[in-house]
């Protein structure tokens, strides 16, 4: 996993600092797990901050393969934005404009896309409405096992083109409210390519504005401007755009930091103590919400969270509040979903005012009421004690880490046995498919409401995504009733389905971090996945 877990705008897989758009390679979430050890300053001759036409971009892991149907790491999603080119963007207020499609029609069902006239890929080829069809196709295949099935392209999609009309109908037969929403993660390739998908996992044949012309793994990747390109985000051109974008792999926080404020880099996502120092000298930072502090309970038979009661008193117990801010080192906000994150179409609150609130004497009547007995070993039923196990990330930083430990203080003096169980990058995913585990902190973040649903509704491991095995009736019925309806007009339904797992205590939203994108000599914007390609001005 990346250096952060989870979505946003082209981060299919904001793998970063929650879970990510990747678990077991079939959806898209952003799932806590990060780090790495430190890397060594400059390649490539770092960024011309005196406005020269370079622009070198930190970033704290390497990607692994940018094969754009096969990529969903965060670090990839971000590189591979700038090479591949979308149908639509969507801003972070969650507005729609044309990319590389100039219109489109769409209900909850299909779609038609109307291709933009005179796109090409780097090779100087045509890219047609028979190739955006295909690669609908090729990754709505099972047997291509694409991990982008179901994430952006709706997992029972076909579609047709017709190349006279330039235009691409895609149709499912499972309701896929945000059929155009999900475009906005599909990286278009011409396609030849999909014949060999695999020879694009350190190669481009772009549709987007930069090919790649060098890659060293694990210490830097140069991306080289295409001429000619003009179908960008508000009609962006390659004019204003810099030659070039160097990716260099800095794993550590404190480096990059340093290498920002030497001029080595212009731009680097920088969190935790290293802020205070590029805040003391002024370095610019652009910022994204992304979830951190937050709570996903076990509800499996045989987890004493499976009982309502259970996790109402465990949260009240907690004082959420200070957790929040220990874990976000005070500088993030009261979580207002449950892990949609911009640029989202679905932007209204259903966490405010739908949690318990913190209340141990509430706690402690709530458990007694429901059977449990407090004593001098704490709170016990039927001869056990109550006991949990929260399952946490070891990369997350200092902040993070004295969260837990402040949560397992406070339950802990509330006669709550705790224990801890540990994990990496690597183990994330298969710790969470095999329910070891009490409540879990590690968030899930997509950018479309309805991606939330096979984690939190559904078939549990190893048939499905549903990891806390999750049975809430409310959040069932009102899903699929706004499955049905296309696009934002479903977004007050998706709302109440959200403040049911809230209200049932099924999943507790805490805190939002500031994801902050810091640069010197550079102009630019970010979203989700970070730096926008069209938005880079060497020199600003």
């Amino acid at each position: 996993m990346s250096s952060r877990a989870g979505f946003g705008a082209r981060r299919v897989g904001h793998i970063r600092r929650s879970l990510g758009v990747a678990v077991a390679a079939s959806v898209g979430v952003s799932l806590a797990a990060c780090g790495g050890s430190s890397a060594g300053a400059g390649a490539g001759g770092g960024g011309k901050a005196d406005g020269g036409a370079t622009v070198t971009i930190g970033i704290g892991s390497d990607p692994g393969t940018l094969s754009p149907t096969a990529a969903l790491a965060g670090t990839a999603v971000l590189m591979i934005g700038y090479s591949y080119d979308r149908l639509i963007h969507i801003s972070n207020d969650g507005k729609l404009s044309p990319g590389v499609a100039e219109k489109w029609t769409a209900n909850s069902t299909s779609a038609t896309f109307t291709i933009r006239a005179g796109v090409t890929c780097q090779d100087g080829t045509p890219l047609t409405a028979a190739d955006v069809a295909a690669e609908y196709n090729y990754i709505a295949d099972p047997k291509n096992a694409s991990p982008l099935l179901g994430v952006v392209v709706p997992a029972t999609a076909k579609a047709t083109a017709d190349d006279a009309a330039r235009t691409v109908s895609v149709i499912t037969q499972v309701p896929a409210p945000f059929i155009v929403e999900m475009t906005q993660l599909l990286p278009l390739v011409c396609q030849k390519n999909l014949a060999d998908p695999a020879a694009l996992a350190k190669a481009t044949n772009a549709s987007g504005p930069y090919q790649l012309t060098q890659a060293v793994p694990g210490d830097h990747y140069t991306y080289t401007k295409r001429a000619g390109y003009n179908w960008g985000p508000g009609g962006a051109t390659d004019a204003d755009m810099p030659a070039t974008v160097i990716f260099k792999v800095v794993a550590n926080p404190s480096t990059a930091a340093n290498m920002l404020l030497s001029g080595q880099l212009n731009i680097a996502e920088i969190n935790g103590p290293d802020t205070q120092r590029l805040d003391g000298a002024r370095v610019g930072k652009k910022s994204a919400l992304t979830p951190f502090g937050f709570l996903t309970f076990n509800e499996a038979a045989g987890h004493d969270t499976a009982d309502p009661a259970v996790r109402k008193a465990l949260v009240e117990a907690l004082d959420l509040k200070q957790i929040g801010s220990v874990a976000t080192g005070g500088t993030g906000q009261p979580a207002t979903s449950i892990g949609e994150v911009a640029p989202t179409p679905c932007t209204g609150d259903s966490v405010t005012g739908n949690l318990p609130a913190h209340d141990p004497v509430q706690a402690a009547a709530d458990l007694t009421a429901a059977g449990w007995t407090k004593g001098s070993g704490g709170w016990s039923k039927d001869g056990k004690q109550l006991t949990i196990t929260q399952l946490h990330s070891s990369q997350l930083g200092p902040d993070a880490a004295a969260s837990y430990e402040l949560a397992a203080k406070q339950w802990t003096d509330f006669g709550v046995k705790v224990q801890d169980k540990v994990v990496d990058a690597t183990t994330t995913v298969t710790t969470l498919a095999s329910g070891g585990y009490d409540v879990s902190w590690i968030p899930v973040s997509v950018p479309l409401p309805d991606q939330l649903a096979r984690f939190y509704d559904g078939p549990t491991p190893p048939n499905g995504t549903n990891f806390g095995a999750i049975a809430n009736p409310d959040y069932t019925r009102l899903s699929k009733q706004a499955m049905a309806v296309a696009g934002k007009d479903g977004c007050p339904m998706w709302q109440q389905a959200d403040a049911a797992l809230v209200k049932r205590v099924d999943v507790v939203p805490i805190d939002d971090s500031l994801i902050g994108w810091y640069g010197k000599g550079v102009g630019y914007d970010v979203d989700g996945a970070g730096p926008v390609p069209s938005s880079l001005r060497a020199g600003s």
